[in-house]
């Protein structure tokens, strides 16, 4: 399959006007395949093949309508998508090896380095939580229009009976003892969750996977369009959430570090500077991170066959089912 995609991203190339000698070279493979596109000069674009079936072709053209006008209205800095030589932001093509044609999108190229899970983070996650509440508060006033359509993350498509990334029972590493804390915790979350309602200070559009791996940090000096001011990107699961499941995505696959407190405080922290939580809000803060954990075990029981999945699987599902002990103490 990856030759296939990366046979169908060179061919592709064509579609666009770029600049002598262009190729792709794949970056990784998650949802969709992303590749890097670097012509002779060192000009550079990014191009994201997408998984078969997973957005249709009017969900990707909102997607790219919203990055657009949070650049232009929000002070979000989110990489514009490049035209091809027809006039069209998607395109789609097929090659040897694929069953269908697959939907593609060319970004311009974002300078930046993504923070490291070494390094000192309470600044980045300061600086994320501020572009959330860009986010967020922009969303509340855009106008999405008649013809909308977006991933819905909520308990029905995380959970049973849609389930967007699958079921979390499938998961590498899920036994009896932690499907049965699993159970226990689904009940508490659902039960939770339909009290704290779907209100539109509350339920609306979210990225819904800002973390410190779609946030990129440019480098001291960069004079180009946005300062010193973060890059946000990978809107590719953007659709209708919860506001505070952008928060729990934050802490994605970092759960269980020793300073998590210290990264929600600073992650707040930027949050509160822009919009204020309720106390309400902030009282289920961990309700979502434990729905945003249940859904990455479940996206890791899909997504084997991709080293993203296959790096974090082995010990995801105790851990998960050890945060849930320790959350259903306190809220179940």
């Amino acid at each position: 399959m990856s030759d296939a995609l990366h046979r169908l991203a060179n061919e592709s190339l064509r579609l666009w006007d770029l600049r002598p000698g262009a190729r792709a070279r794949l970056l990784h493979v998650s949802e969709n395949a992303t590749f890097l596109v670097e012509a002779a000069d060192g000009a550079k674009r990014v191009l994201r093949v997408h998984r078969e079936g997973y957005h249709s072709r009017n969900a990707i053209a909102w997607e790219l309508a919203w990055m657009r006008a949070l650049r232009r209205e929000a002070g979000v800095f989110a990489p514009l998508p490049v035209a091809g030589r027809d006039g069209a932001e998607i395109q789609s093509g097929t090659t040897e090896g694929l069953a269908r044609a697959r939907h593609m999108v060319l970004f311009e190229f974002v300078e930046g380095r993504q923070p490291r899970e070494g390094e000192d983070l309470r600044e980045p996650f300061r600086q994320l939580g501020e572009v959330c509440a860009r986010t967020h508060l922009h969303a509340l006033s855009w106008p999405r229009g008649a013809g909308f359509e977006r991933l819905i993350w909520d308990e029905a498509h995380i959970f049973r009976p849609r389930m967007i990334w699958g079921d979390w029972r499938d998961a590498p590493g899920v036994g009896a003892a932690e499907r049965d804390v699993l159970e226990r915790q689904e009940r508490v979350l659902r039960e939770r969750l339909a009290a704290y309602g779907k209100g539109r200070e509350v339920f609306g559009l979210i990225h819904a996977d800002m973390r410190l791996a779609n946030l990129l940090v440019p480098d001291a000096g960069d004079g180009g369009e946005g300062g010193g001011a973060p890059r946000l990107i990978d809107f590719d699961d953007c659709g209708l959430g919860w506001h505070l499941y952008d928060f729990a995505a934050a802490v994605s696959f970092m759960e269980e570090r020793s300073d998590i407190g210290e990264l929600f405080a600073c992650w707040l922290r930027g949050y509160e500077g822009l919009r204020r939580l309720r106390a309400e809000d902030k009282a289920e803060m961990e309700t979502f991170v434990m729905l945003r954990r249940m859904a990455l075990l479940a996206w890791i029981g899909t997504h084997m066959h991709t080293d993203a999945a296959r790096a974090v699987a082995p010990g995801f599902a105790a851990g998960t089912a050890a945060l849930a002990e320790n959350y259903l103490r306190r809220f179940g």
